[in-house]
């Protein structure tokens, strides 16, 4: 049974999926009252500071950025809940289910990920930091970089987790089942993946040409997806992906600002480092998958039909 016909059991009425969207959109709103309250309490009540600087993820009040990330994170994770309510009791399917195809969620693919992508990414921010040290700072603080390994470890994988479960997984399944075929919700989950990311301020500072990256890695993560058969790597690269960018680098201009090990000083440009993961890095890494999972009929993973599998126990629900 593949990934999609995996996503046959349990319920699946269309409006389980819209009441769904709404609960995991309420979760995250409500997961994001206690940052708003830290904020207030920054600027001590102060109505027109606390709405001035709303926009500008409420650093420049003075919030501590480990605090800032953690509060951050937490409308992620009750996102995440609702989500994991949703499937369980709405859907009634084991969360496996919209995990992957295997009989169980395979933990050595995601750490096997997590494992390529991160020494990935610690040798090009090397490379670049040797390569243009004018462009870097060293900032590590003892006490504020631990205190940011210590929440970046424990809280940002569930951050990474509702995107992977709800883009690659839950949805993914939904779409894939609607259409019958693979192609079609690859690409929807990957164009709107990316474009959930234009309230970063990257795409303020450099432009609409940062979904190329966003968009891109949507693609990835969802090709991995779709010739795995499971969301178990792109879950791992995704996670250490996230974590490597909160711990080794920051500037005053992105999602992450936090007490990295170096300050990136350097003005907002598109450079090459927007554009080599995208169609250098991706390609290189799906070729290691490749070779190590042995990957086979890759025209139809990615277009080939969703078909209904016959077998009666596609209709086994949680608890039966």
């Amino acid at each position: 049974m593949n990934f999609f016909q995996t996503g046959y059991k349990g319920k699946n009425d269309w409006w389980m999926y819209i009441v769904t969207l709404i609960l995991v959109f309420i979760g995250t709103q409500v997961g994001s009252i206690p940052l708003a309250i830290a904020a207030y309490n920054q600027v001590d009540g102060d109505m027109q500071r606390f709405s001035e600087t709303a926009n500008d993820a409420w650093l420049n009040i003075g919030m501590d950025s480990n605090l800032y990330l953690f509060l951050m994170i937490l409308s992620f994770v009750a996102g995440l809940l609702m989500l994991y309510l949703a499937v369980r009791a709405i859907h009634r399917k084991k969360w496996k289910w919209i995990v992957t195809s295997r009989d169980n969620i395979d933990w050595k693919r995601v750490f096997f990920g997590v494992t390529v992508w991160g020494a990935i990414s610690i040798i090009f921010i090397g490379l670049d930091i040797f390569l243009s040290p004018e462009s870097y700072e060293w900032n590590f603080k003892p006490i504020p970089f631990f205190t940011l390994v210590l929440v970046s470890v424990l809280f940002i994988p569930l951050q990474t987790s509702l995107e992977e479960h709800l883009f690659r997984g839950y949805y993914m399944q939904a779409i894939g089942m609607w259409v019958k075929n693979r192609w079609f919700p690859l690409i929807v989950t990957s164009v709107v993946f990316g474009l959930l990311h234009g309230a970063n301020p990257e795409i303020d500072k450099i432009g609409y040409i940062a979904f190329v990256f966003y968009i891109g890695t949507g693609f990835f993560f969802g090709i991995v997806t779709l010739l795995d058969e499971g969301t178990e790597l792109a879950i791992g690269m995704h996670a250490i992906n996230n974590i490597i960018a909160a711990l080794f680098v920051t500037t005053d201009w992105t999602v992450f600002r936090t007490d990295a090990l170096y300050v990136d000083t350097s003005d907002p440009s598109v450079g090459w480092e927007m554009f080599l993961p995208v169609f250098v890095l991706y390609p290189l890494v799906l070729i290691i998958f490749s070779k190590k999972y042995g990957w086979k009929n890759w025209q139809e993973k990615l277009f080939g039909k969703v078909e209904k599998p016959i077998n009666q126990d596609v209709i086994e629900e949680l608890g039966s």
